[in-house]
């Protein structure tokens, strides 16, 4: 009995140790694909999912990451900041505008940006703030609308659904022409990323004709288990189906979407991480 009660207290110990080392570290992870409709190389790097977090003071380690890979440009995929009434979002904010400094910045909003805009009599005038500090850095989210990125022939498309698309416990069915009714019909001449928040529906975004689908929102499910891998989504789905990583979906006409899933670099209301570090990601797009 002595022996088992020591076991269980190994082990307890060496949880706290795993979440407190994960919850504070993040990890580079890169990914090489081919697209033929691409006229040039393009490399970008993806953050998603920051809330406030901040890897060293001004957040210097996470920005010396991304120097060091130097890229294209980088692209958000939302939730920099966390919704919360009176919630500084000053990290957030400094962050985004040491990368503006230095990149061009297509951000795409998640489901915390959309709520401040959603509920002003709850956050006040937050979102118009948060904008506003934006737009100082020269930033301007892609709301359900896309640019082009010169000399590529890629477009990138920002997609905001609505809120009935976060509810927990159940997942709504997406109408196959939703997304089109946000953001029009893609240019099927070109290689089309596209900035979605959540990645529950990427069915529907490989339905849309998307090449690339760039998701966040579930932070890599928590904690990760060997096997059966991330745990529990914001959804409450118990080991979710898409927790990170890559996945790939084929559409009615048989055409191949893949999705780059980061696993974050913050986290709000479960605030660990285990064997589930923050996530930097790197992605090159070949012709």
């Amino acid at each position: 009995m002595q022996i088992l009660i020591l076991a269980v207290i190994c082990v307890f110990i060496a949880c706290i140790l795993i979440i407190g080392y994960d919850t504070n570290r993040f990890v580079v992870r890169k990914y090489q694909f081919k697209n033929e409709k691409v006229t040039d190389n393009f490399r970008f790097v993806l953050v998603s999912d920051l809330h406030n977090k901040s890897y060293g003071k001004h957040n210097e380690k996470l920005l010396k990451a991304i120097e060091e890979l130097n890229p294209d440009a980088v692209l958000c995929a939302g939730d920099m900041l966390t919704a919360k009434p009176g919630r500084d979002f000053h990290t957030a904010v400094e962050f985004m505008s040491a990368l503006a400094k230095n990149y061009p910045i297509y951000y795409g909003n998640g489901n915390h940006e959309y709520r401040l805009k959603l509920y002003p009599e709850v956050y006040g005038n937050m979102a118009e703030q948060y904008e506003r500090e934006l737009k100082k850095a020269g930033i301007e989210p892609l709301v359900n609308e896309k640019k082009e990125i010169s000399g590529k022939n890629i477009v990138i498309y920002g997609l905001e659904i609505g809120k009935e698309y976060y509810e927990r416990f159940q997942k709504r069915n997406m109408e196959q022409e939703y997304v089109s009714s946000l953001l029009g019909q893609p240019d099927h001449q070109a290689c089309n990323i596209l900035i979605a928040h959540n990645p529950e529906y990427f069915n529907g975004y490989a339905q849309y004709g998307a090449d690339f689908v760039l998701s966040g929102h579930v932070h890599g499910g928590v904690a990760k288990i060997p096997v059966l891998g991330g745990v529990i989504s914001p959804s409450f789905r118990i080991f979710p189906k898409y927790d990170g990583g890559i996945f790939e979906e084929r559409s009615n006409t048989g055409e191949s979407t893949v999705m780059v899933l980061s696993r974050g670099l913050g986290m709000h209301t479960i605030p660990v991480r285990f064997f589930n570090p923050g996530e930097l990601i790197e992605i090159t797009i070949c012709h």
